[in-house]
């Protein structure tokens, strides 16, 4: 488990194909003195398991899967990259809960300047997610822990698409690799965890009031 909190920016190092599947190396030293081959770290978002490793750099195996539900596989070498490690027991807890168990994807549609941050208004690739996401709730773009600020639903007063906002502070521009993104980049997208237990609770609910009437 993670908590949406980016330790270090690190960079693609190398990306091998593997048939159905990449072998990515990663530059992270930063998250590195005491890992060790099986532990879980998350790129971008995306929990990998460490194969390989030096004292500056990792390698990962990453599954088709991933592949198709990720961004993973538009990075390039030389890439910024967020990381973080697998939150450690009795560590504080700054964030909110991500698995590191990526969604889908979301394109940045604009950044709107502000005097002391910044807006960034993302469009779901999947329009299903926006149930998922509320307003001043949790979300995770490319691993960082955010609030929402606004969030539409496709066909909600008359919107066609189903997008959510964000409101970016210098620090979290500074310190991840969102500040690199453009309008038209993809991001890998994480929903509150909670909310799909809470549909699945009443869907099972629903159902157990189907079978009783």
């Amino acid at each position: 488990m993670f908590t949406g909190i980016i330790e270090e920016v690190g960079r693609v190092a190398a990306i091998e194909e593997a048939g159905d599947a990449l072998r990515m190396r990663f530059t992270a030293p930063g998250v590195l003195e005491d890992a060790k081959r099986g532990d879980s770290i998350a790129i971008n978002g995306v929990c990998l398991t460490v194969a390989e490793l030096s004292p500056e750099e990792f390698t990962a195996d990453v599954m088709q899967v991933t592949l198709d539900y990720s961004a993973l596989g538009s990075v390039s070498v030389g890439d910024r990259v967020n990381v973080e490690r697998a939150m450690a027991s009795g560590q504080r807890f700054g964030g909110h809960i991500v698995q590191g168990h990526v969604d889908g994807t979301a394109t940045l549609q604009e950044r709107r300047p502000s005097e002391h941050w910044e807006v960034f208004r993302f469009q779901l690739e999947d329009p299903q997610l926006a149930r998922y996401v509320a307003k001043k709730g949790s979300v995770a773009i490319n691993g960082t822990s955010l609030t929402v600020a606004e969030v539409a639903e496709a066909g909600g007063s008359g919107s066609s698409e189903a997008w959510f906002e964000v409101s970016l502070i210098p620090t979290t521009l500074a310190d991840t690799m969102l500040g690199d993104l453009n309008p038209g980049d993809t991001v890998n997208v994480e929903c509150d965890v909670l909310a799909k237990y809470v549909e699945r609770l009443a869907q099972h609910g629903a159902q157990e009031d189907q079978y009783k009437a």
